[in-house]
């Protein structure tokens, strides 16, 4: 890495260990590719020890706005991944968001020859299961609006935590008439039908586990992704019981 980029996953760390935020200004022109601000992940991660010795970790994010878009990914680390239903009271966030989600879990191992020729129609052969997933959104960044897309990549794509509901065997569904329900709090339940933004949370598959074969390594079964939101992001606070339900696929409950 670039001294700058070096300096910029200290900062990183530092924030995540102090639980503080940082102003992006200083480090507006330190990233001029999503390789490099990879590279920061990853250098987050393992200065964080957040994977021990795994060559691949077990829990992604993936996704992007529309199929038209570069997609995007980021390890989660573990300890802020709970089965449903969690209580995430313990962990500290700065101004966190739900989004409701889809995960999706590979039933086979997946070689770097295999995610190379892997294509849209043949992908979900590859995944045995999903659930109802709530990712809570966080970042380390004090405006998170005026903080350019790179430097949210760098921090973990804006992860905070991850609540995952129970696993059900995929099978193919209308997801343009899928129906999600959300509540937060007190708040009126979003109600949100066929919203996913790339229309099938398999069709990211493909970009993903190339991303995640990319330096070698075989995704084994059982790495779990998920897809991407159908409600946006729907701002919560300490405290919030949040429940999602997505019609004939499951149920999931957490609190912030």
């Amino acid at each position: 890495m670039t001294p700058s980029m070096t300096a910029l996953a200290n900062a990183l760390i530092q924030a995540r260990q102090s639980n503080q935020t940082l102003d992006a200004t200083p480090w507006l022109n330190t990233l001029e590719t999503a390789d490099q601000a990879y590279e920061v992940q990853d250098a987050v991660a393992s200065a964080l020890a957040w994977f021990g010795g795994q060559a691949v970790p077990r829990y992604w994010k993936s996704g992007g706005a529309s199929r038209s878009a570069t997609l995007t990914h980021a390890p989660l680390p573990p300890a802020g991944v709970r089965a449903g239903p969690a209580d995430f009271g313990d962990m500290a966030f700065h101004v966190p968001g739900i989004e409701a989600e889809i995960a999706l879990r590979l039933g086979q191992d997946v070689t770097p020859a295999m995610a190379a020729k892997l294509d849209h129609g043949d992908a979900a052969s590859l995944i045995d299961a999903m659930a109802v997933s709530v990712e809570i959104v966080d970042s380390r960044w004090l405006d998170l609006a005026a903080t350019p897309a790179l430097l949210r990549l760098a921090d973990s794509q804006v992860h905070g935590a991850l609540a995952i509901g129970e696993w059900q065997p995929y099978a193919a569904v209308d997801w343009a008439s899928q129906r999600c329900e959300t509540k937060v709090g007190s708040a009126e339940t979003v109600v949100r039908e066929g919203t996913h933004p790339l229309a099938d949370p398999a069709w990211l598959l493909p970009a993903w586990l190339r991303h995640v074969t990319r330096h070698g390594q075989t995704a084994p079964a059982g790495t779990v992704v998920t897809t991407g939101s159908w409600v946006g992001i729907v701002p919560c606070r300490r405290g919030d019981q949040v429940a999602v339900e997505f019609a004939g696929i499951g149920a999931l409950r957490l609190s912030v």
